[in-house]
């Protein structure tokens, strides 16, 4: 399994916005970057988790909780 402490806390974010369903241009407004630049992070993102695309890396971070606070409720294990 790999090592989500590898992802930057700028992946992190990217990560999250790729979980909310946003497209390429709406993460790059998000967070006041180019779409270049958006692309560069998610390639670097899918190489730390070994995915390779934005569907598989949305999966594995919502399946191993790695964004807890940025995961959609509904994705969420009952944790009573």
């Amino acid at each position: 399994m790999n090592d989500i402490n590898v992802l930057t806390q700028r992946e992190k974010k990217v990560l999250a916005l790729i979980i909310e369903g946003k497209s390429n241009p709406e993460i790059a407004d998000a967070l006041v970057i180019s779409t270049h630049t958006v692309k560069a992070h998610i390639e670097s993102l899918y190489r730390k988790l070994g995915v390779h695309n934005k569907v598989q890396a949305a999966v594995y971070a919502v399946l191993n909780n790695i964004l807890e606070e940025s995961t959609p409720k509904i994705f969420l294990k009952n944790k009573s």
